[in-house]
């Protein structure tokens, strides 16, 4: 049972950051439980990828945002850990799922606030609660976040106050979880080219010429860029790493 790999969840891992995460976990010699919000043949091909790399996966359907459906969730996740890992407990957890919104202050309705809410702090600090219980003592946490909650940018101000609300929970989850050696870290990606809110980043060269404007390295991020530093907290390199927001921006306004 000792040489067995270790196993992560990374929620929203059917694409962009959350497949590259899981590709690097993988390649970490890491075993990966992905979930995915609706689209379960892109999970598939996830799974696909992380096996040809040599590590064990499965796929779980899982809105982040609808919290009452987090028990039966975990009992899912425990039959699949038993069925498929051979395990009754987990290493690792990423809480990477999200979605994009935009709206200045003015604008923003409390439907819209809570849809954000529920998604991006709500759903991650329950969804962490319940499966503490499963994790592995010396495992480790990491919650992903954004540079906004550095940079002030119009129109993400319910956004980036989700994101703030999930750094400090972070700091908690490693002062509480510390005497079992779970480390808990924020990773905060800067701009990212992929299809996270609608891809409007990916999908406007205006918005890529000012990110790459005030990016000390001169272009907007791509998922590549940030799967590899959410692996690396889940290895034994990071094991005196905690308690820390990492900025993944490419040097963004500094």
């Amino acid at each position: 049972m000792e040489n067995r790999n270790k196993i992560a969840v990374v929620t929203g891992g059917s694409r962009g950051l959350g497949r590259d995460m899981a590709l690097r976990l993988a390649e970490k010699g890491i075993d990966v439980v992905i979930t995915y919000n609706t689209n379960a043949e892109e999970a598939s091909k996830v799974v696909t990828l992380v096996e040809q790399a040599g590590a064990k996966a499965a796929a779980l359907q899982l809105n982040t945002g609808v919290i009452k459906s987090f028990d039966a969730f975990t009992e899912k996740l425990r039959e699949v850990l038993t069925d498929k890992f051979g395990a009754d407990h987990i290493d690792f957890l990423v809480n990477n799922a999200g979605q994009g919104g935009y709206s200045a202050i003015s604008d923003v309705t409390e439907e819209f606030f809570d849809d954000l809410l529920n998604v991006h702090f709500k759903g991650v600090y329950f969804l962490t609660q319940k499966l503490i219980p499963l994790m592995a003592d010396g495992g480790g946490i990491v919650n992903v976040s954004s540079g906004l909650t550095r940079v002030s940018v119009p129109r993400s101000s319910a956004y980036a106050s989700m994101k703030g609300a999930v750094e400090i929970f972070t700091r908690y989850l490693a002062k509480e979880l510390g005497g079992r050696g779970i480390r808990a870290n924020v990773v905060a990606p800067g701009a990212i080219m992929t299809d996270f809110g609608g891809g409007h980043l990916r999908n406007s060269e205006e918005t890529q010429k000012m990110v790459s404007s005030i990016t000390a390295l001169g272009r907007p991020g791509v998922a590549e860029d940030i799967g590899g530093v959410v692996a690396f907290l889940c290895t034994e390199d990071a094991r005196w790493v905690n308690g820390q927001r990492i900025e993944v921006s490419g040097g963004m306004a500094i």
